[in-house]
């Protein structure tokens, strides 16, 4: 049926495609009443014909919600959170929820406008990075009335649930590998610090570990900008030039790291024997690398996995009962620039 002027379209045009009653066709697309299999087709064939999309706006008056899941994440160029998605979408996609997702780039202001726009759309659900938040979104996240699920970091108090990974414990561990292969003057860099607080805890938890054997981290470099090989290549030979007497490089997320062990490479320098490498993150993309770069899976699919679980679970009638607060544990690999022993 061709529309004129472009208007919208509406129940009453389904049910004159259908021969139906509108009150029939409300019944159908949502899902309720006694409705025959052939009426029912015939419906949603009509329905389909004409690209009929229903108005979920005039159903969220009714149950003051949408069936939406607000995904607030820091930033989609960080390989990371692509996969947390992912993890999400495999779960809902099986449900009547469907995630919008809302970028921060690591600024509480942003977050502040980003949550509060999401809200004010009456979403089912939040899913949103971080444990650390400002005042004010922090309040909304509390006045919200939805399941909320904080991710990524398992280091703090939750608004309402929580999944992640300890990232001071994953520094500690980290920290004592690298120790246990006899490493000693030891470089750290890190990006986004300190607003990325993820970040920040792993150097945190790792400076502790080493502090308790009496090694100090001998240079370090924080830069703003986006995880990326050629910063990682740069901030290497800075590093390298500054202190030419460090024989391990701890950075912050792999992508910085695989930068740094090109360069290193290139330079034809012994890895691990002069000098050992390691990331965070356990990104698949970097397995092509001539050297598999040691780092600790920060197992982000499995927790994109488990929050739409508890929002999901939270949101099923009756509602059903999960773990609502998971920590899961990140395992390092030691690839081919750590264990030289």
């Amino acid at each position: 049926m061709p529309q004129d002027n472009k208007r919208p379209l509406t129940l009453r045009d389904v049910s004159e495609a259908s021969g139906v009653s509108e009150m029939t066709v409300s019944r159908v697309l949502r899902n309720r009443g006694d409705v025959s299999d052939t009426t029912r087709e015939r419906v949603l064939a009509a329905a389909k014909e004409l690209g009929y999309v229903p108005n979920k706006i005039a159903g969220a008056l009714a149950s003051n919600r949408v069936n939406l899941v607000a995904v607030i994440i820091p930033s989609l160029s960080n390989m990371v959170f692509p996969e947390v998605l992912t993890g999400i979408n495999k779960v809902l996609e099986d449900t009547v929820l469907q995630p919008v997702v809302g970028v921060t780039d690591y600024l509480p202001e942003k977050e502040e406008r980003v949550l509060y726009e999401m809200l004010s759309w009456r979403p089912s659900g939040v899913i949103i990075a971080g444990l650390e938040h400002s005042d004010a979104s922090r309040a909304m996240l509390d006045a919200a009335g939805i399941p909320v699920v904080e991710i990524m970091d398992s280091d703090g108090t939750p608004v309402d649930a929580v999944v992640g990974i300890s990232h001071r414990r994953a520094g500690r561990e980290m920290a004592r590998a690298i120790l246990k292969q006899g490493y000693q003057r030891i470089g750290f860099m890190g990006t986004k610090m300190p607003l990325d607080h993820r970040a920040r805890k792993r150097f945190e938890g790792f400076t502790e570990e080493l502090a308790k054997s009496g090694v100090e981290i001998e240079d370090r470099a924080f830069y703003s900008g986006g995880s990326a090989l050629a910063k990682g290549r740069e901030m290497t030979a800075e590093m390298l030039r500054r202190s030419p007497e460090l024989d391990f490089l701890y950075y912050s997320n792999d992508m910085i790291a695989a930068g740094g062990l090109l360069y290193l490479l290139e330079k034809g320098v012994d890895i691990p024997g002069q000098i050992g490498l390691a990331g965070f993150n356990g990104v698949e993309l970097l397995q092509g690398l001539p050297r598999q770069l040691a780092t600790m899976d920060a197992c982000r699919s499995e927790i994109g996995r488990k929050a739409a679980e508890i929002i999901a679970a939270g949101l099923a009638d009756p509602p059903q009962s999960v773990e609502t607060t998971v920590t899961l544990t990140p395992k390092i690999t030691y690839g081919d620039t750590l264990k030289r022993r």
